[in-house]
């Protein structure tokens, strides 16, 4: 049988992939909170720039508008993002955390970082310095997952 696939770059994304988010939720469960990775991307980004449109969202995330979509439909439902009308584009909904999603950001930050540790563990500081590198260097690459 031929197993070179397991040598390929996709296969080995797509593995740490799974790796990640297995982690993130193992996390999330820890802290009682049903927060989703996407969920998570999406708060950091409203809450660095409060009043941002679900397209920016979308794009500052690296999320496809068809699925941030839900994922702030699900963020407003756990009462975590308001979502209003702008005042400059009746088109637009501008999105803003409420008290219980910059809570729920807050309470999960030091999980984010063991996150982190433990998806890179095993990895010296270069080793992890050079994986977001490499990683960033793809992303940039394809952009919009082409």
């Amino acid at each position: 049988m031929n197993d070179s696939f397991r040598a390929m770059p996709g296969h080995l994304i797509r593995r740490a992939h799974q790796a990640s988010t297995a982690i993130f939720a193992q996390a999330m469960a820890r802290e009682g909170l049903d927060l989703t990775p996407f969920q998570f991307a999406a708060l950091a980004t409203i809450s660095g720039e409060p009043g941002l449109d679900q397209a920016t969202v979308s794009a500052r995330a690296a999320v496809d508008r068809a699925t941030i979509g839900g994922v702030i439909d699900r963020l407003v439902d756990k009462r975590f993002v308001a979502r209003e009308v702008s005042t400059k584009d009746r088109r637009a909904r501008v999105l803003t955390l409420t008290d219980s999603g910059a809570a729920a950001l807050a309470q999960v930050q030091a999980a984010i970082q063991s996150v982190q540790d433990t998806i890179c563990q095993g990895l010296s500081d270069a080793d992890q310095a050079m994986l977001v590198e490499l990683l960033t260097r793809i992303s940039e690459n394809h952009p919009k997952g082409q």
